[in-house]
């Protein structure tokens, strides 16, 4: 569905193209299939399913100048790298960060992360009992 190299979980330092949303198709198909997700700091549109974890960021124009803009960018990007390993299945989030995210440490906004990975994990769709394992492939006889 995203990208075109899935992955079940990406690197624990990291953050690789094949995790990230790169198409604007693909940043409009969370934005209209996605759940929004809200805290001080950012806002995150989560849609479950898909071959793998793929994240994207959006930074408004109405933040700032290109320089601050970058740095918002940068910070919650950060967060999401160090909180990756939270997210137990494969999701597809754009994080919509918001002025707020200049004034906060970095544990804050580690925080805020986990907390929005930790729910879509707990609401994560459970597969079909029949359903093989991804790892296995059908085989006939």
């Amino acid at each position: 569905m995203f990208g075109d190299t899935p992955i079940s979980h990406p690197p624990k330092h990291g953050f690789p193209k094949s995790v990230r949303l790169l198409r604007s198709s693909d940043f409009r198909k969370v934005y209209d299939n996605g759940t929004r997700h809200t805290c001080p700091f950012f806002a995150a549109f989560c849609v479950p399913g898909g071959p793998g974890i793929h994240i994207g960021f959006t930074t408004p124009r109405a933040l700032g100048k290109a320089v601050v803009r970058n740095r918002i960018r940068r910070r919650v990007r950060e967060a999401v790298r160090l909180e990756l390993g939270e997210l137990s299945a494969a999701w597809s989030i754009v994080f919509n960060p918001r002025r707020k995210t200049l004034e906060c440490t970095l544990p804050e906004l580690q925080a805020e992360v986990k907390r929005l990975f930790i729910r879509c994990s707990k609401n994560s769709p459970k597969p079909p009992e029949n359903a093989l394992p991804s790892s296995c492939e059908a085989t006939s006889s």
